[in-house]
Parts: structure tokens; sequence; C-alpha cells
């Protein structure tokens, strides 16, 4: 594998919090000859711990791998779990969808004009409905049909897809299937789900039909990291559309699309640019 050479960075991390801490990155960095462009930090008072995210630029061309074990020895002595990217480099990306595309053709729009740092890879799909945009817009499609019997050897498929394409993150463009206890370990952090922000009232089937009937006010969406518990994973972000009295069960439908697609595509973006760091049970998003 080529070794990664670049000039822009992004370093996070995440620490018991002390003194001493962002004196100690920014003097790493003084001494590697990178100047801090944006940096932010917060500190949990709940769990005492420390985070931050900060993107720098070198006078001079560095190897990845290097300046991160250079920046090893800071790292130990705080005790932290941190991480250096190549901030120019895009995530490489399996987009996950079964019947509902909204999310998906709205990933796919912004991908192609460059508003999202990713790289997709291919699309993955229970049904072949969205074979024909995968293609248009140049991507592999994936037909993993899943039934009871079939669940397991086609989620080692899929393992083996992910492996064989280098990919980073997955995103369950509203894919319908729940999975394994162990698919969400082995990706824990890696994988984003959208589902709307109903929950934990209106489960289930036909949410939007049951809104309407209970004449709901706000609908919205929630994108978050999937873990074995079905949509309770860490929040990455949630927004909110205002409904009327006035809106048929079909406009619930269009407003609940459209907020979907945008909580996915801010998800998605924040966790690419590594802006996104698991506490727990929660997310801080630096925005």
């Amino acid at each position: 594998m080529t070794e990664a050479i670049a000039r822009s960075f992004v370093l996070t991390l995440a620490c018991p919090d002390r003194v001493g801490i962002v004196a100690d990155v920014a003097s790493f960095l003084v001494g590697e000859g990178c100047n801090i462009v944006e940096s932010a930090q917060h500190g949990d008072p709940r769990n005492g711990l420390f985070f931050m995210r900060t993107l720098f630029e070198a006078d001079r061309p560095l190897a990845l791998s290097a300046l991160s074990e250079r920046f090893a020895p800071v790292a130990a002595r705080h005790g932290m779990q941190a991480r250096i990217f190549d901030a120019a480099a895009k995530t490489p990306t399996l987009i996950m969808v079964s019947r509902l595309g909204h999310c998906l053709n709205d990933l796919l729009f912004r991908w192609r004009i460059g508003a999202l740092p990713i790289e997709i890879k291919g699309v993955v799909s229970n049904h072949p409905d969205f074979e024909a945009l995968a293609v248009s817009a140049g991507l592999p499609f994936h037909l993993l049909p899943v039934t009871p019997e079939t669940k397991q050897d086609q989620e080692r498929v899929l393992e083996a897809l992910v492996d064989d394409l280098g990919i980073e993150l997955i995103v369950l463009a509203r894919y319908m299937q729940i999975l394994s206890a162990d698919l969400c370990a082995r990706f824990a952090g890696r994988m984003i789900n959208i589902h709307h922000s109903f929950l934990p009232s209106f489960k289930g089937a036909r949410p939007y039909h049951r809104a309407h009937e209970r004449g709901v006010k706000l609908i919205g969406a929630t994108a978050h990291y999937v873990t074995e518990e079905l949509d309770e994973g860490p929040i990455i972000e949630q927004s909110v559309e205002r409904v009327g009295h006035n809106l048929q069960v079909d406009d619930y439908v269009a407003v609940g699309r459209d907020v979907e697609a945008l909580v996915l595509a801010r998800a998605v973006k924040w966790h690419a640019e590594h802006r996104v760091l698991l506490n727990g049970s929660r997310t801080v998003v630096f925005q």
C-alpha cells in the first residue's frame, strides 16, 4: 500500500481531562512545523473526559504514519485515544438501501457535486429496485436478498465486500433489515442509520399514517450510529419540520422524506470530516 503523504491533517482525541492537554498538542504541532487552522474542544463534567478535534497544516509534505508515530508519546502521556487523518482523503463508503430511495438519491446527488467528502464504492440492497439508479451513477450494485434462512450468509457476503473494497463507512439509507449483533459490533462507530423521530411512539409500520391520525405537529428525523439496540445508537444529528391540520398523510410522508435526507447527509458529512467523537452512548459533534 502506498504511504499516505499529505500537508493538511485532522487530529481527533479523547482522554481524561487534565491540565496541559491543549498545550502539549500545540507544542507537538509547532515542533513538526505545523500551523493550527481550526480547533475545538469539549470537556464532559459527567465523566471527566476531554475531547478535541484539530485541523492543521504542515509546512512540508509529511507521511501520515510517521506523524502518527511521533505523536504516540504525547498520546500515551495523557492516556489518549487519538488518530490523525489526511484531511483531503475521502472516506470509502458503502450505501445500503431497501425500497425507499429518497436518502440514496440525495446522497448520490451530493456526492456527485462534491458536497460530501466520501468515495462511494457501491450500493447494496435486499431488493433490485435501485439497480438502475446505482448504475446510472457509475456504481456497482450488489443484490443481497435476505430471508430468515439466508440472513447469516448474506451478512458474511457483506462483510467480505466491506473488506475487499476497503470500506470505512456504511450508510443505511433506509435499509429495512435488522442487522445481527455480531455485525453491529464489528462495525461499531462506522455504520450510520436514519429513521423518523416519532420513536418511541409509532413503532413499526406506517408511522406517518398513525402520526397523522394523532394530529402530530412536528415531524423529525434522527441519524445515529448503529448498535445492537434497535434505533437507540449514539445520536449524531436530528431535525424537525412543523406540519399542520391542513396536511394529508401523503404530505406528512413527503415532509418526512425531506427531513430524513437532510439529516442523514449532515451526519455522513460530519462523520467523514472526523467531527463526530463517541462518548459512551452519546456523541460529541464539532460542527
